[in-house]
C-alpha cells in the first residue's frame, strides 16, 4: 500500500467546488493528500472544502481565474511561499457548450478553448516552475472520451478534450527529464451535475448503456483509483499516458 500513500504530500484541484474535481479530491484526501481546493465561486468552495473537513480532510482554499494566467501564478506563488510545495496538480476545471457547429457561437468557442485548453498551461506552467527545482512532481489532466471521439453538437469540446491530451504528451516530453510525471485521465460519461438531464433522458441513457461494454453510467469514484495511481509512487515510471476510464466505449464499435 506505500505505493499508493500519499501522506505527507499536497494536491491542488482545479474546478473542485463540485463533481468530478469535488469527488477526486476526495479520493486524493483519503489516501492522505492535503487539499488546495480552487474554484472561481468563494461561496461554492467554501462550502465544498467545509465537508471534506467534515470527513476529516485538511484543506485549504485558493480561490481564482485559471483562465488568467497571471492570477493563477499569483496565486500559486503566494501558496508556495506561505504554505509549501505543491506535490500534485490536477488539472479539472472544464467546461461545455452544445450547438449545431455551423451556428456555434465564436465567444463560446473562445471561452472554451480557454477554460479547458489555456488553463491547463497557465495553472501547469506556474506550478511546475516550483516543482523543476525540486526535481518531482505530479500532474494530472482531465481529458474526455472526446478526445478520441465525438458526438453531434460539441465539435469545439472535442477540439479542446483532443488537445489537452497530446498537450499532456507536450508537457511529458519537456518535463519529465526534470522529475515531474505529466499524465491525464479521459473519463466516459458519468453521472454529474452537468449531466442530469442526459441522466433522466431516458433515450440517451439506453442508447449509452448499449454503447458502453460495462452496460451503466460511470460514477465519479470510478475515477478515484486512476486519479490515486497517477499521484502517487506507483506511476513513478508512467508518463506522457491518457488512461481512458470509460466502461470500455472506447474499446468498441
Amino acid at each position: 500500500m506505500q505505493l499508493f500513500d500519499l501522506g505527507g504530500r499536497t494536491a491542488l484541484v482545479t474546478g473542485s467546488s463540485t463533481g468530478i474535481g469535488f469527488s477526486l479530491a476526495r479520493g486524493l484526501a483519503a489516501h492522505g493528500a492535503r487539499l488546495v481546493l480552487n474554484g472561481r465561486n468563494r461561496e461554492k468552495l467554501a462550502a465544498a472544502a467545509e465537508a471534506l473537513r467534515g470527513e476529516g480532510a485538511e484543506v485549504r482554499e485558493l480561490p481564482f481565474d485559471v483562465t488568467d494566467g497571471a492570477a493563477a501564478a499569483a496565486a500559486i506563488d503566494g501558496h508556495e511561499a506561505a504554505q509549501g510545495p505543491i506535490d500534485i496538480l490536477v488539472n479539472n476545471a472544464g467546461m461545455t457548450h452544445r450547438s449545431p457547429l455551423e451556428d456555434f457561437p465564436p465567444e463560446q468557442f473562445d471561452r472554451i478553448m480557454a477554460t479547458n485548453v489555456a488553463s491547463i498551461f497557465h495553472v501547469s506552467r506556474a506550478v511546475a516552475r516550483h516543482m523543476i527545482p525540486r526535481g518531482r512532481g505530479k500532474m494530472i489532466n482531465i481529458a474526455s472520451v472526446q478526445s478520441a471521439l465525438s458526438r453531434p453538437g460539441i465539435a469545439p469540446y472535442c477540439a479542446s478534450k483532443g488537445a489537452v491530451a497530446n498537450f499532456t504528451k507536450g508537457m511529458a516530453t519537456d518535463w519529465a527529464p526534470k522529475g515531474l510525471n505529466c499524465n491525464a485521465i479521459a473519463p466516459g460519461y458519468f453521472e454529474t451535475e452537468l449531466t442530469a438531464p442526459l441522466v433522466a433522458d431516458a433515450e440517451f441513457s439506453g442508447w449509452l448503456r448499449k454503447r458502453t461494454p460495462a452496460g451503466r453510467w460511470g460514477k465519479v469514484e470510478d475515477l478515484t483509483g486512476a486519479c490515486v495511481f497517477l499521484a502517487s509512487p506507483a506511476s513513478d515510471f508512467v508518463n506522457g499516458h491518457v488512461l481512458y476510464v470509460d466502461g470500455g466505449i472506447t474499446a468498441c464499435l
